[in-house]
């Protein structure tokens, strides 16, 4: 392959220049079947990311990550500091997920799920290409001088991605703090709530930065995915990759020329028109091979394969395809590495899964008061001294709540009241008394069970150290 003998390409990114300045990268608008695809799934993944915040399941928001109270609605399941294990199995399974996705189909997940190729491909460049135009008008606007047309663009581009930003700030507010206190700080006025404001402002700073300005280095410089797909892929994954055996053949990629005969001449198929490296939103050439700028948008797809239709020469001269594929003409393969990254996927799905339906809705914490001994009492009665703790995960009240002992007969005693209530994700603490005839007592340390009841229901057990005599027999 001639252009992967020189290698001197990758000795610096795309987007910076021989002087070693930043080189912007100006994009020709994609058009063709793949674009269209990814449209209507980036449209898709849009909406669900608008409004998320805003359905609730049950009274849960469907997704909020509140970070700042620990709280976490996952599909309308609500999670809390107590079921941070099932959190973060959520993100293993996630990040397994990717992976063996990555192994297998390479950076498709950038091109088409990641929310910065999203809002930057399909928002904020579209209106880029709407106001200024097209690759060759932005290119003639940026070299323009400051005049009346370049100055009136400009506001009003940079206007728009503000706007668009300071949306985008509230809906991420609105998963960190949930969407029913959003609108209840926008229908009291900012002046209300100061400091929610100012983080807001920030936040669209940031939003605006990335996508105004630093726009495609995200993927290149900052996120580490990029340096991760070397290491996960191989020979076998399949990625978008430039046929380079049918695109140089013997005498190499050349001009198109209606009047000569290629296949007579041993020309290969790319005509050499640059379509491919002008639509590339990083601003690489994809016929270079494999390079962790590429994140698998398939613009140069569409664009080589709008060029072959025009030629009169055949498609997908760039395509998804695996080196293996290319050079020897194999088929896909589920590979033993593929195999593996499967099955830790589906026992991390199969424990998480357990670990769901072994999850209860209320969590009951009962601890000895730190530096109280044991109480004698009448009738040879050992009383303890403890605080509990009811956690209600629900979005229902939990109503005629009280404690009986499981494991041992005698009685459990709360402190002010008999039925206790606890209110919808909220929890309910005092203190109780655990009185234990002595005769039931087997040392100076036992371990009770304790049943947490709701009526005649029990809705969840825990266990506790109960102090005695050193004999009793």
């Amino acid at each position: 392959m001639a252009a992967q003998d020189q290698e001197h390409f990758r000795d610096s990114i795309g987007t910076i220049n021989d002087a070693g300045k930043r080189a912007w990268v100006y994009p020709k608008k994609p058009v063709g079947k793949l674009y269209e695809y990814r449209k209507l799934v980036s449209y898709a993944l849009l909406l669900f990311l608008f409004g998320a915040p805003f359905v609730h399941i049950n009274g849960n928001q469907f997704l909020m990550f509140n970070v700042l109270e620990r709280r976490f609605n996952i599909f309308g399941f609500p999670f809390w500091p107590q079921d941070f294990h099932l959190f973060v199995m959520m993100m293993i399974i996630g990040v397994v997920f990717v992976v063996l996705f990555t192994v297998a189909f390479g950076r498709i997940f950038c091109g088409w799920i990641c929310p910065q190729t999203i809002f930057m491909e399909m928002v904020f460049r579209r209106i880029e290409y709407w106001i200024d135009g097209d690759r060759g008008k932005q290119i003639r606007l940026n070299n323009m001088p400051w005049n009346a047309e370049k100055i009136r663009k400009r506001l009003l581009k940079w206007s728009v991605f503000f706007v668009i930003s300071f949306l985008i700030a509230n809906v991420f507010l609105a998963y960190l703090i949930g969407s029913e206190r959003l609108l209840q700080y926008i229908t009291d006025g900012p002046a209300n709530h100061v400091s929610t404001l100012i983080s807001l402002l920030i936040f669209t700073g940031v939003f605006y930065f990335v996508f105004a300005w630093f726009r495609e280095q995200v993927c290149i410089i900052v996120c580490p995915y990029g340096r991760l797909q070397g290491v996960l892929l191989d020979t076998k994954s399949i990625l978008v990759a430039y046929d380079y055996k049918r695109g140089e053949k013997e005498a190499g990629r050349a001009k198109f020329k209606k009047t000569e005969d290629r296949e007579a001449t041993g020309k290969g198929d790319c005509i050499d028109c640059f379509q491919c490296v002008n639509v590339c939103p990083t601003g690489i050439d994809i016929r270079n091979g494999t390079q962790l700028e590429c994140v698998n948008c398939t613009a140069c797809i569409d664009a080589c394969n709008q060029m072959m239709e025009a030629v009169n020469l055949p498609k997908d001269l760039i395509r998804y395809a695996s080196e293996e594929n290319i050079e020897k003409k194999t088929k896909f393969q589920f590979t033993p590495r593929l195999k593996g990254y499967t099955a830790v996927l589906i026992i991390l799905i199969g424990v998480l899964s357990g670990m769901l339906f072994l999850r209860n809705d209320v969590e009951a914490n009962v601890l000895r008061l730190p530096g109280q001994l044991y109480e004698h009492k009448a009738e040879d009665i050992i009383s303890n001294v403890y605080t509990f703790k009811l956690i209600n995960k629900t979005t229902r009240k939990i109503e005629n709540v009280h404690f009986e002992l499981i494991s041992h007969s005698g009685s459990i005693k709360v402190v002010s009241q008999e039925t206790l209530e606890v209110p919808a994700q909220g929890l309910a603490e005092g203190t109780l008394f655990i009185e234990v005839k002595s005769a039931d007592l087997e040392g100076e340390k036992e371990q009770l069970k304790i049943g947490v009841y709701s009526g005649e229901r029990l809705i969840e057990t825990t266990r506790t150290i109960f102090l005695g005599p050193r004999s009793y027999n």
